[in-house]
């Protein structure tokens, strides 16, 4: 049996970071990182609307910035997942730290 691409990584992380703001939001909703790292990873942008979903898409093939969005907990927070054009880092961390 295939394994579907979506649950195959697109692209490699690089180092992985988050914020304070990030990690204590995570710790408070109860998900992990790795959580978030996983569905960034491969391809699940979140709650981004269709444009961006789009650009995602692209960027994965064309080597550029991937942004993902998710929201957390009973209250919906906003946090975001952020890989570099170049791979070499991804940031976990809230909308107004950016």
């Amino acid at each position: 049996m295939k394994t579907p691409l979506f649950h195959l990584p697109l692209f490699p992380l690089g180092q992985t970071v988050a914020t304070p703001g990030a990690l204590d939001l995570m710790r408070r909703t109860g998900v992990t990182p790795l959580q978030l790292l996983r569905r960034h990873q491969r391809g699940d942008w979140g709650c981004l609307e269709a444009d961006d979903r789009a650009a995602n898409n692209r960027a994965v093939v064309e080597g550029t910035r991937i942004l993902s969005a998710y929201e957390l907990g009973t209250g919906k927070e906003k946090i975001w997942v952020i890989t570099e054009w170049d791979r070499t880092v991804t940031t976990i961390l809230l909308p107004d730290a950016y």
